[in-house]
């Protein structure tokens, strides 16, 4: 609990350097010889990199003593500088197999072939999880973890980084691509280098680059491909707030077939860190607005202002997100009504899943493609938690399996991919996989690359050395 509060897994790493052999042979008393290395003991050491939160990793004594004080209690440097900076990389077995949930060390600079060679771009990602890419022939390389693109010191590592990753790879890129958000700082980055170096700046949809990446990771390179990309938030190519998208993808461009029905998102990005505001939404879609002051009222007095908020439409921009449907039913349920960082409050969620569960009419699909999850929301308020959880993956899962079958087959296609943060949800995507193998459909999950923003250059990269191609 004092380590991952209310998560049903933790995360274990095997000792990888030196240090922490050394740590380990201090803590139970410096025995001689070697033996010791063979006997298990009852306890573990918890790491944490050393950066404050949201940071990049110290790399030097002088840095750390700096950026660590009221951290560290102690810092043990070494007389070998670190290059380089790269922090642990995140795997987890989805579907009975090993997933990348974050790409960094051992994994960088290894590339991800290519279904042929392609011109050579550099990909600057989109705003959270930031990593960049780029194209060499039939390779991409991808960097390492950078993180969220909000605080100056990981805004100087990703210069950092892009420079680092064209000097060894020896690449001058032809074309620069970023994230069709304008505002995001590696949108910026990209412009200003390609304004510096002579070359098109290409911007890519944020959902158009997810499923293309997985498309890149699998070698999808004739014909169009199917993918859903279920993740926060990204920005669309009317102005609005996606984020539960099935795509086709033909070439270098893509058509949205349908989205998930839109949600109010009150006091705008603000929900996405607290899910009762999106519970409230729901409330308010199934009429049951008067109730929020009283079912919040733990939230203070903001919660009769946002009832208000939400009869009058104001401050309310629409979202198709999965995301902000599961914080939806997190807040709904009592998982979490606030959340300390992206996804936390759906990782909950998925921990008390005891065994998926398909709520009859749990949902709607209209003649435009739009799935409405509001049936599923309104049974969720006469459940406990893990009935609620259980109800959610399974009844998600089923959806979205019915929603997208039919496409496929007027498509004549056999294959969908799976994509963005959601599908990093090992009970949600498992569930797809299954329900798409009885539909006659094989499910694409990413593996090599991550599902979430981290593998957006990928997308981006791979998409923008084909609309190259076809300039030439």
């Amino acid at each position: 609990a004092a380590i991952a509060p209310d998560l049903a897994w933790l995360g274990v790493m095997l000792p990888y350097a030196p240090l922490h052999f050394l740590l380990f042979h201090y803590a139970i008393g410096s025995p001689d010889g070697t033996g010791w290395l063979e006997r298990p003991v009852d306890w573990a050491l918890v790491m944490t990199s050393a950066n404050p939160g949201g940071e990049p990793l110290a790399i030097d004594g002088t840095e750390a003593a700096r950026r660590l004080v009221g951290i560290a209690d102690a810092i043990a440097d070494h007389d070998r500088p670190i290059v380089i900076r790269a922090d642990d990389s995140v795997t987890r077995m989805i579907a009975g197999a090993p997933t990348v949930i974050r790409r960094a060390r051992g994994w960088v600079p290894e590339s991800v072939p290519l279904a042929r060679a392609v011109p050579p771009v550099l990909a600057l990602g989109g705003w959270l999880k930031t990593t960049v890419c780029v194209t060499r022939g039939h390779e991409a390389i991808l960097s390492q973890h950078i993180g969220d693109l909000d605080n100056v010191a990981t805004l100087n590592f990703l210069d950092q980084t892009v420079a680092h990753l064209l000097d060894i790879t020896r690449v001058k890129p032809q074309a620069l691509a970023h994230d069709l958000h304008p505002d995001f700082p590696s949108t910026r980055l990209a412009e200003a280098l390609a304004a510096k170096w002579g070359v098109p700046c290409r911007p890519v949809q944020h959902h158009h680059a997810h499923v293309a990446a997985v498309a890149a990771e699998y070698g999808l390179n004739d014909g169009p491909v199917l993918g859903l990309a279920l993740d926060g938030f990204g920005l669309g190519s009317d102005g609005g707030a996606w984020g539960g998208e099935l795509l086709l993808l033909n070439g270098v461009e893509f058509t949205r077939l349908g989205h998930l029905a839109t949600l109010a998102q009150p006091g705008g990005d603000l929900a996405a860190r607290q899910p009762w505001r999106m519970a409230a939404a729901v409330l308010d879609r199934l009429g049951r607005g008067h109730e929020i002051a009283t079912r919040f009222a733990d939230c203070g007095p903001a919660a009769a202002g946002l009832a208000r908020m939400l009869a009058r439409g104001v401050n309310c921009p629409p979202t198709s997100s999965c995301g902000r449907w599961f914080d939806a039913a997190c807040g709904l349920l009592g998982v979490r009504s606030r959340a300390g960082f992206e996804g936390e409050a759906p990782m909950v969620l998925e921990s008390l899943v005891t065994q998926p569960r398909i709520l009859p009419d749990g949902w709607t699909i209209d003649s435009n493609g739009v799935l409405d999850l509001l049936p599923l929301m309104a049974a969720l308020l006469a459940v406990d938690q893990e009935s609620g959880a259980n109800l959610v993956h399974g009844t998600l899962a089923a959806a979205l399996v019915e929603w997208t079958v039919p496409f496929a087959l007027r498509l004549g296609l056999d294959r969908v991919v799976l994509s963005g943060g959601c599908v990093m949800n090992a009970v949600l995507t498992e569930a797809l996989i299954t329900g798409f193998a009885v539909a006659g459909l094989t499910a694409l999950p990413p593996r090599r690359v991550p599902a979430n923003d981290g593998g957006l250059a990928l997308g981006q990269a791979w998409l923008t050395a084909r609309w190259l191609e076809a300039k030439k």
